[in-house]
């Protein structure tokens, strides 16, 4: 997983604009998987949510994901599971003092921002994180914030 993970963080610009595409279909299908239902789309689009992220960014699914603020870099990934930069005790070669072993989530955060066309993003503040979505999808999530509800007719 590691080694994967190393290489989809060099490969962030491409995987930034994939997860725009991935966005916009998903909003343009939204009315559709509205009408399914979202809360029974949901056990099934977290499964493959967790195969394909766990793959690719060992993903942790917090229900929060902010891959696209971090360079393609899960903080979650983290020991300490900062959300918002180092910790502090990155090691001069860019491992992490708790993993030695490891290089620092944020180091390679910065270096995937860096080739991101919205690379700035990682300097935007998160919120902390919500316990609650734990496990949840986060696809689902941006649907249900983004997607406009059309009014039902009478």
């Amino acid at each position: 997983m590691y080694a994967v993970r190393l290489w989809s963080v060099r490969r962030a610009r491409f995987w930034e604009a994939f997860y725009r595409r991935f966005e916009r279909a998903g909003l343009a299908a939204a009315p559709l998987l509205r009408r399914i239902g979202l809360d029974r789309l949901e056990r099934p689009t977290a499964a493959l949510e967790r195969g394909v992220k766990g793959l690719l960014f060992d993903c942790r699914m917090c229900g929060a994901c902010i891959l696209s603020h971090t360079g393609m870099s899960c903080p979650m990934n983290c020991p300490k599971q900062m959300r918002n930069g180092p910790c502090g005790g990155v090691r001069p070669d860019g491992h992490c003092e708790v993993r030695p072993e490891m290089r620092c989530v944020w180091v390679q955060a910065w270096e995937g921002s860096r080739r991101m066309a919205e690379g700035q993003r990682i300097l935007e503040l998160q919120p902390p994180l919500d316990r609650t979505r734990e496990g949840s999808s986060s696809w689902l999530r941006v649907l249900r914030e983004k997607a406009p509800v059309s009014p039902r007719a009478p």
